[in-house]
């Protein structure tokens, strides 16, 4: 049978899923499907074929030896803001000398100071920073990213991020969904009339952004001192309208009732999730939401953790990603979240594994064609360095265990 790429002799193959599995929950989420001794074949950018070394196919050229190592799905990576201008690590000092995240946000830091700066910034220099941290993510692992706008806070400086959204997509071989997120924060211009911007986001910006075909979701800050969920509920609404389906940035800094209203509304997922109690996982109980957690953001800014074991035992499922971004999580680093997964939240390697790629590419709308080893999939493949396993991956937190990366069925010559 013709194939572009054969790997073989791979120690284990992992995340093997049956054709249709949109995403693995509760117990499930400990076992992993995997084959020791393995072989996988491409042809086309898609995975053709895979199975046991001993009925490995013949093949004379395009091979890769893959000894001693693992091959798995490439990381989706769920929720980033990795367009933006400069960095902000004088808030990080900050936050060193005791100052909390929502202190610096009302001394003029968090999200109006990265607005400030990315108003001033052209759409080449953003675009330009911006291919950097996707070569850097792609040099990690990751295969499949949702990017944000919220830092323009303003019409034309959401659109100018969403155009930026717009050329990576074009220009990069990694897959990427846009999300509309005019309601990151309230600008300083409306600081006391969140009304009056929410009438601007749903007035102004989704026609605009929707004429223009920017975005695949919108989303919005439900949560103390952000935005309230009646004015997430207008949002919404009128994004519904605009045939833009919701994800929401949810319960990061108190009980918000932004995970109830997320799932009211059909959000794909519902991110964050710090404070999440017996209510909240009943209300996801069921849905069709995806709870995402980004243990790098609660790590950064000292939050507590969110309750991963409680939700798992509960039979959700759970999705990690990396909220890269320059104020509460400035690395896309989803090796690294595989750990904090583990360290900090408690969970099993199987279970990070699945949330770092079947979950999280549902929480994306790509699992039909990402996030597991499955046969007519697009072929975006980490081979790893030599490892004794798939738990080393977790366990051996800041090391760069990646030796290739295959994206579309192409070899990616970036590291």
């Amino acid at each position: 049978m013709p194939m572009d790429l054969l790997i073989k002799n791979i120690k284990q193959l992992v995340q093997i899923l049956e054709p249709g599995k949109r995403w693995v929950a509760g117990s499930e989420m400990s076992k992993l499907s995997l084959i020791e001794n393995s072989w996988i074949s491409i042809r086309d950018g898609h995975i053709l074929d895979y199975g046991p070394m001993h009925l490995c196919p013949k093949v004379l050229e395009d091979e890769i030896d893959a000894s001693g190592r693992v091959v798995m799905p490439a990381f989706c990576d769920s929720h980033t803001h990795l367009v933006y201008s400069g960095s902000r690590e004088q808030e990080f000092v900050d936050r060193i000398k005791g100052l909390s995240y929502e202190e610096i946000a009302q001394r003029g830091g968090g999200i109006n100071n990265s607005a400030i700066r990315l108003r001033k910034a052209s759409e080449d220099e953003l675009y330009e920073e911006a291919l950097l941290r996707i070569k850097e993510i792609i040099s990690q692992g990751t295969g499949a990213v949702e990017i944000k706008s919220g830092y323009g806070l303003d019409t034309e400086s959401e659109l100018k991020m969403l155009r930026v959204i717009r050329r990576l997509k074009k220009t990069t071989p990694i897959t990427i969904r846009s999300t509309f997120l005019g309601a990151h924060a309230v600008p300083p211009e409306y600081l006391n009339n969140q009304d009056g911007y929410v009438d601007l986001i749903i007035n102004e910006m989704l026609p605009r952004v929707t004429a223009e075909g920017l975005a695949d979701f919108a989303d919005v800050f439900c949560d103390r001192g952000f935005f309230t969920i009646d004015n997430t509920s207008r949002i919404l609404e009128a994004a519904a309208q605009y045939g833009l389906r919701a994800k929401i940035h949810a319960n990061e800094l108190d009980f918000s009732g932004g995970i109830q209203v997320g799932v009211k509304y059909n959000s794909l997922s519902v991110d964050h999730l710090e404070y999440t109690g017996q209510e909240e996982i009943r209300s996801l109980t069921g849905s069709g939401t995806m709870p995402t957690l980004l243990p790098g953001a609660a790590l950064f800014l000292g939050l507590i953790w969110p309750p991963a074991r409680a939700m798992i035992e509960a039979g959700l499922p759970i999705a990690l990603s990396s909220d890269y971004n320059p104020g509460s999580s400035p690395t896309g680093n989803m090796m690294l979240i595989l750990s904090l997964g583990c360290i900090c939240l408690k969970m099993l390697p199987e279970e990070v594994i699945h949330a770092a790629t079947i979950n999280s590419a549902y929480a994306m709308g790509v699992e039909s064609e990402l996030g597991s080893i499955t046969r007519g999939k697009r072929a975006n493949l980490i081979i790893t360095r030599p490892v004794s396993g798939y738990s080393f991956l977790p366990y051996a937190y800041g090391s760069d265990l990646i030796e290739r990366i295959i994206l579309n069925g192409r070899i990616i010559e970036n590291k």
